[in-house]
């Protein structure tokens, strides 16, 4: 695993060991970002469930202002850290130790641009953390919202949290869903 591009182009990142995470493979990773590329440079970023915050750490890679990095397992914040460390990025880097819906408290923008989750699939994790974003004074119809889930994930209830499905990205074994939230919401 390794940054794609920007400034700390081809530096490897560790991830956790075991099985509790699920890094994106650099190939997804490559197409996320080049679907996102408008929208990172100078951008607000949110890493929810972020495991070894490969995908956090991208983004500050390719111009991102600031990245939160949302996460509660021990060796993952272990990785994160010293991913941070290696890349340089700390300074840029936010990393909050708590429940991606509780750590949303901890985040104190006036607005947020992107916000990446890629929770434990099908455990209801997304619908939880949609359900806190939909109050969140710092999302609104300009905040993109990917959710990176399994193949057979259902997002019919996006709608009545007030948000809705603006580009689905399918791959051989998962996809991304990208959200806003809905106008007057």
């Amino acid at each position: 695993m390794r940054v794609i591009a920007g400034t700390a182009r081809s530096m490897p990142l560790k991830a956790p060991e075991g099985l509790d995470t699920r890094p994106t493979t650099d190939r997804i990773k490559e197409t996320l970002f080049n679907i996102l590329q408008q929208d990172v440079p100078g951008s607000i970023f949110l890493d929810l469930f972020a495991g070894s915050g490969a995908i956090g750490i991208e983004a500050i890679s390719r111009g991102a202002k600031k990245a939160y990095f949302i996460e509660n397992a021990p060796a993952a914040l272990q990785c994160i850290t010293q991913n941070l460390l290696f890349t340089k990025f700390v300074d840029r880097a936010i990393v909050i130790k708590q429940d991606a819906v509780a750590g949303l408290a901890s985040v104190h923008e006036k607005h947020v641009d992107v916000i990446f989750m890629d929770a434990p699939y099908g455990q209801g994790q997304d619908q939880r953390v949609l359900s806190a974003l939909a109050s969140a004074p710092y999302v609104d119809e300009e905040t993109l919202i990917i959710i990176e889930e399994s193949l057979k994930a259902d997002f019919s209830y996006a709608e009545e949290l007030g948000f809705e499905v603006t580009r689905q990205k399918k791959y051989k074994t998962n996809q991304h869903v990208f959200l806003r939230k809905k106008a007057n919401s």
